[in-house]
């Protein structure tokens, strides 16, 4: 970063004060890469300056997870330490403030890597104990610390300035007030969710090169835009965010899509995505580069083939002038539309976090131990708002919004 350059700390600012909106007295938990320490730095001095009771940290090491995928036993690929699944529960008993920090700096490091294994080296108990925490027990933030391998990954060469000027304007740093950008971003979003909400559509329907897809969405479902809510809490869970989504009814999806930009998942990147399905399943699954990674987490448990998510992103967001690919879903998600394998958005259902894991998905919500989006929008893929008697409204077109 340059010298005399301030954007660390406004950034960690931002993620505390607007993402978590960290309250006086209240446990905050960080999560990180060793590569991400200082923003996980400046973030806890800032919660301590919010008032945080107490910050706990927990960095992970891609390369000791590399030596579990390569050496490890079979039956602990997947395994997750009691403490660490306690950990995730304890914060969910304290209504914790937590936030999760991105930005791989070595994003293919496991695709030399056998796909299978890759694939199950996941801690399904504990990610599944994080994903409960997202469900309204805690406000969160996922944000990313810009870093050389990723800016490699990005650019072709470790411009780390370059990206935080990118990564800057996506989550609006630059602006002269960010705070007061973020809340008139937040209402744009919320007037556009309201839009939809109105119309009540009865499902989506996706046209364009290599798709033709139709999702159905939960009949009692609402669309969300920004600005989350737990414990009466508000705030924002995703830096960048340009999206309104919800959640579809895991039951009727039927078509084949195609992905418009690649995925970043579990040290390798998925390009070329195509994926069918019927009756709300994934029926066929392929891929022009990590293809078993993909089929090995879309097998994960019996929620994994199924759709959890449904999101509308138009091309004039934020993250799409900056006109790149960031190989970090968090960003990419944030400049197309997406949809997401696995858990459902329970807040958009309103009845969902009063029922268990089995009830919500005999009524079509999806639960699983993952939550995936991959891309599909783009300038050439159309996508209608069609009412249960079939009348089709325009919602985005050449990649611009319509309603």
């Amino acid at each position: 970063m340059r010298a005399g350059d301030d954007r660390l700390e406004r950034y960690a600012r931002l993620v505390v004060r607007v993402g978590m909106n960290v309250q006086p007295g209240q446990l905050v938990c960080v999560d990180g890469l060793v590569e991400h320490a200082p923003l996980v730095r400046a973030v806890t001095r800032e919660a301590y300056a919010a008032g945080a009771s107490y910050v706990d940290v927990l960095y992970n090491d891609q390369h000791v997870r590399r030596a579990l995928i390569e050496l490890g036993a079979e039956d602990v690929l997947s395994y997750s330490p009691p403490w660490l699944v306690e950990r995730y529960r304890a914060f969910g008993r304290e209504r914790a403030a937590a936030c999760a920090i991105t930005g791989n700096p070595e994003p293919e490091l496991f695709a030399d890597l056998d796909g299978a294994r890759v694939g199950k080296a996941r801690m399904r108990e504990a990610v599944g104990e994080w994903l409960k925490l997202t469900d309204g027990l805690c406000n969160w933030a996922i944000v990313s610390y810009p870093n050389a391998g990723w800016a490699e990954t990005v650019f072709g060469e470790p411009d780390v300035d370059r990206l935080w000027d990118a990564v800057g304007h996506t989550v609006r740093l630059d602006a002269p007030d960010p705070v007061a950008a973020w809340q008139e971003h937040i209402e744009r979003l919320e007037a556009r969710a309201a839009a939809l909400n109105e119309r009540r559509f009865d499902h989506l329907r996706y046209r364009g090169p290599g798709t033709d897809l139709t999702i159905g969405l939960h009949p009692e479902s609402t669309w969300q835009g920004a600005r989350d809510y737990a414990n009466g809490i508000a705030h924002v869970a995703n830096m960048p965010t340009e999206e309104v989504y919800t959640t579809p009814d895991a039951r009727r999806t039927e078509g084949t899509v195609s992905a418009t930009l690649p995925l970043q998942l579990q040290g390798n990147i998925v390009r070329g995505l195509r994926v069918s399905f019927a009756n709300g399943r994934v029926t066929e699954l392929h891929a022009d580069s990590g293809e078993e990674v993909m089929r090995t987490h879309a097998a994960t448990d019996d929620g994994a083939a199924r759709l959890g998510e449904v999101a509308l992103v138009d091309r004039t967001s934020a993250v799409g002038e900056t006109g790149l690919v960031f190989y970090n879903t968090l960003f990419d998600e944030n400049a197309s539309s997406h949809i997401a394998l696995g858990a459902s958005i329970i807040q958009a259902v309103p009845w969902a976090s009063e029922l268990d894991d089995e009830e919500r998905h005999e009524r079509g919500v999806n639960h699983s131990s993952i939550h995936t989006d991959f891309m599909i929008g783009s300038d050439e893929v159309e996508i209608d708002g069609v009412s249960a008697s079939g009348e089709a409204v325009p919602l985005l077109r050449g990649g611009e919004w319509q309603l």
